[in-house]
């Protein structure tokens, strides 16, 4: 188990993955159809902008946290 100090990292790095393999995924049907290369550009798209999306996400996180909660009413406390 990692410390909690590691969790906002391990979030990033697990969503970024995710979101970017979905991502590229649905780009090389697109582009290929399900055709026998398409997993092999879907691999090689998704090992070139997974570790992008992930830098992206632990810069663009905690700007979008603050974002939103500027944007969402707090709740008043009693």
């Amino acid at each position: 188990m990692l410390p909690a100090r590691f969790a906002p990292i391990l979030f990033g790095l697990i969503l970024s993955g995710i979101m970017s393999g979905i991502v590229t995924f649905v780009v090389a049907i697109k582009n290929f159809g399900f055709d026998a290369q398409t997993f092999d550009a879907w691999i090689s798209s998704w090992s070139f902008s997974w570790p992008i999306a992930f830098a992206v996400v632990l810069v663009v996180a905690p700007l979008v946290r603050r974002l939103v909660a500027k944007l969402v009413r707090q709740p008043i406390e009693p």
